[in-house]
C-alpha cells in the first residue's frame, strides 16, 4: 500500500498572506472596540450634561418653587415634570422632598416612595451626576437641588437610560468603516502577495532558506569564476573565484562599483560591457588568460549579465608548448626523409664501389648537424632554451628560413633562476621565434637572429627578422590580443606576442620593438635576473612559514 505524500507546506508568499489578514483583522477590530469606546464615552459626557441642564433648568423654575409650597405639590409638578421630560428627551424628571420622597415620577404608581439613588450631596447644596440603576433601570442622572431663601426645599433628578445611549452609538457605521477597511486591506494584501508568489514561485521560506545555503555553498565551492552585474553594469554578485580571475583582492567590498571601475584591461572591459552575449571570448589579463561567456538575464525588460570566467594560462602554455613539439616533430620526420634519401644515396655509392666518396658524403652531413648543435649550445648554455632553439632552427629551414643563434654569451646552465620556469622561457622565445619567423618567410634574405644573453643582471632574449618590419604607429598595437597584419585563422590571432608581453610584465621585464638596422622588426626582452631571484627567495620562505 502507499502512503500518501505528505502535504506541501504553504508557500512563503501564502504565510505571509495568511499572517497579514490576522494582523489586519486584529487592527481593524482594535480599532472599531476603540471607536466604540470613545463614542460610548461621548454619548455619556453628552448624556451627562443634557441630564444636568434640564435639573438645573427645573430647579431655577419659579413656578416649581412655588408648587413646593403648596398643600399637594404632586398636583401641580407631575404634568410639569411629564412635559418637561417630553420637551427635552429625557427618560425621566423626578421632583421630590429633601428627604428622597418622591413628588414625580413618569411611572404613577411609584410617587410617595423614597428615590432610588444618591442624594446626600444635593441635600447639602451640589449638584452631580452619576449611573445608577432604579426602577427603570441603569441610567445616567443629575441631582441637583431647589433652593429658597437659602435653603434647601426640594430635590430635582433628570437621567436618560442607559440603553437609550447606546442606541446614540454609531454602531452601524463603525462596522461599515471597520468592514470597508478590513475588505480594503484584504486585496491591498493579496495584490502584495500575488507579486511576491510570482517572485518567489510559490517557494515556502524553508525552501527560499536551502535554496539560498546551496547558492552560497555553489559560489564558494567552484573554481570558476561568476559575476552577477545589474542593469547598470554594477556589480551585484561575485564569487571567490572571480576574485581571484580578475585580481580583486577578497577584503575589498566592489559590490554595487560598475565594471569600468575596476581597472580590468580595455578590451575584457569592453566584453563586460556589452549588451549581446559574448561566447568562449579568450581576454588577458596582468597574468591571466581567461575564457570570458556573458548572458544577459531579460524578464521584458534588461535586469543583468551573467558573466563565467574560466582561467586556461596554464592550458594557454601548454598549447603553446605542443604547438612547438608538433612543429619539432614535423622538422624531425622532414629530416628522417632526407636522412632516408641520403642513407640510399650513401648505399648506391659503395654498391658502385665509390666507398671513399660515400664516406665523405656521410661525414659531411655529420659535421653539420654537430656544427649546428656546437653553435647554438656554445651561444646558449642554458638547455631549455638551447633546445628550443634546435627545435625553431629545423622548423624554420623546414619553412625556407635560416635562423642564426647569436653567441651573447654570460649565459651559463643554472643561471636561471626558479622564479624563471622554463615554461615561461619557452612562450616568451617561442613566441617571438615564430612571429618573426612569419615576417621573414618569403623575404629576401630571409634570416631570423636570435639573441639570448646575460647583461648586467638582466636576461636579454632579442629577436629580429628581415622581413616588412612593424609600422611605428602599430608598435604598441602588436602587443594587443586579437591584433594582426596576417588573415585570421580557424582559432584566431593577435595571442602570441599579448601572451608574450603578460609573461615578461609577470616576472617584472620589459618588452619592446624596433625597426632593424637593415629592414624587418626586432623584438627585445628584457628580464630581471635579481628580482627572480628575490621572488624565489621569497617565495621559499612562504613556502617554510607554512608548514
Amino acid at each position: 500500500m502507499r502512503l500518501p505524500a505528505p502535504p506541501r507546506p504553504r508557500s512563503l508568499a501564502g504565510q505571509l498572506f495568511a499572517m497579514q489578514a490576522v494582523l489586519l483583522v486584529l487592527v481593524v477590530a482594535g480599532y472599531a472596540l476603540f471607536a466604540y469606546a470613545g463614542d460610548r464615552r461621548q454619548a455619556e459626557e453628552a448624556a451627562r450634561r443634557q441630564a444636568t441642564a434640564v435639573a438645573r433648568s427645573v430647579a431655577d423654575s419659579p413656578s416649581v418653587r412655588a408648587a413646593i409650597g403648596t398643600a399637594d405639590p404632586s398636583a401641580a409638578l407631575q404634568p410639569y415634570a411629564l412635559r418637561v421630560q417630553r420637551d427635552t428627551g429625557v427618560d425621566f424628571v423626578t421632583i421630590m422632598n429633601p428627604r428622597g420622597i418622591r413628588w414625580t415620577h413618569p411611572d404613577r404608581t411609584q410617587i410617595g416612595r423614597p428615590f432610588l439613588g444618591n442624594i446626600s450631596r444635593a441635600q447639602h447644596g451640589g449638584t452631580f451626576t452619576e449611573t445608577y440603576t432604579g426602577t427603570l433601570g441603569p441610567s445616567v442622572r443629575a441631582v441637583t437641588p431647589v433652593t429658597s431663601g437659602g435653603r434647601v426645599v426640594g430635590l430635582v433628578s433628570a437621567g436618560i437610560k442607559v440603553t437609550v445611549i447606546g442606541r446614540h452609538v454609531r454602531v452601524a457605521a463603525l462596522l461599515g468603516v471597520a468592514a470597508g477597511v478590513l475588505a480594503l486591506g484584504a486585496v491591498g494584501a493579496y495584490v502584495i502577495n500575488a507579486r511576491l508568489r510570482r517572485h518567489t514561485h510559490g517557494m515556502n521560506a524553508t525552501e527560499l532558506s536551502r535554496m539560498h545555503d546551496y547558492h552560497q555553498a555553489a559560489l564558494h565551492a567552484v573554481r570558476e569564476g561568476l559575476l552577477m552585474l545589474d542593469a547598470r553594469f554594477r556589480v551585484a554578485l561575485i564569487n571567490d573565484g572571480g576574485r581571484e580571475l580578475l585580481g580583486v583582492p577578497r577584503e575589498e567590498d566592489v559590490v554595487g562599483r560598475s565594471v569600468a571601475d575596476l581597472g580590468l584591461p580595455a578590451p575584457l572591459t569592453g566584453a563586460l560591457l556589452a549588451s549581446g552575449p559574448r561566447v568562449d571570448e579568450v581576454h588577458l589579463t596582468a597574468e591571466r588568460v581567461l575564457v570570458v561567456n556573458t548572458s544577459p538575464v531579460s524578464g521584458g525588460e534588461r535586469r543583468g549579465t551573467v558573466v563565467t570566467l574560466r582561467d586556461v594560462t596554464e592550458l594557454q602554455s601548454l598549447m603553446g608548448e605542443l604547438d612547438s613539439e608538433r612543429g619539432f616533430s614535423r622538422a624531425l620526420r622532414s629530416q628522417a626523409h632526407e636522412a632516408a634519401n641520403r642513407l640510399h644515396t650513401v648505399v648506391s655509392l659503395i654498391e658502385l664501389g665509390r666507398s671513399g666518396e660515400a664516406v665523405e658524403f656521410a661525414t659531411a652531413e655529420l659535421e653539420l648537424a654537430q656544427a649546428l648543435t656546437d653553435r647554438v649550445v656554445a651561444a646558449v648554455g642554458e638547455p631549455v632554451l638551447a633546445a628550443l632553439l634546435l627545435g625553431k632552427t629545423a622548423q624554420a629551414h623546414e619553412r625556407g628560413v635560416e635562423l642564426v643563434v647569436s653567441a651573447g654569451g654570460g649565459l651559463d646552465d643554472g643561471l636561471l633562476p626558479p622564479a624563471l620556469p622554463p615554461r615561461d622561457l619557452v612562450t616568451i622565445l617561442g613566441n617571438l621565434v615564430d612571429n618573426a619567423v612569419d615576417a621573414a618567410q618569403g623575404a629576401v634574405p630571409a634570416r631570423v637572429t636570435v639573441t639570448v644573453c646575460a647583461e648586467d643582471g638582466v636576461l636579454v632574449l632579442r629577436v629580429a627578422d628581415t622581413g616588412p618590419g612593424v609600422d611605428p604607429a602599430h608598435a604598441e598595437l602588436v602587443f594587443r590580443r586579437g591584433f594582426s597584419t596576417k588573415p585570421a585563422g580557424p582559432g584566431g590571432r593577435g595571442l602570441g606576442l599579448a601572451l608574450v608581453r603578460q609573461a615578461v610584465h609577470r616576472h617584472g621585464g620589459t618588452l619592446t620593438v624596433a625597426e632593424g638596422g637593415t629592414g624587418g622588426a626586432v623584438f627585445e626582452a628584457r628580464l630581471p635576473l635579481e628580482e627572480c631571484a628575490g621572488r624565489a627567495v621569497a617565495g621559499a620562505a612562504g613556502a617554510g612559514g607554512g608548514s
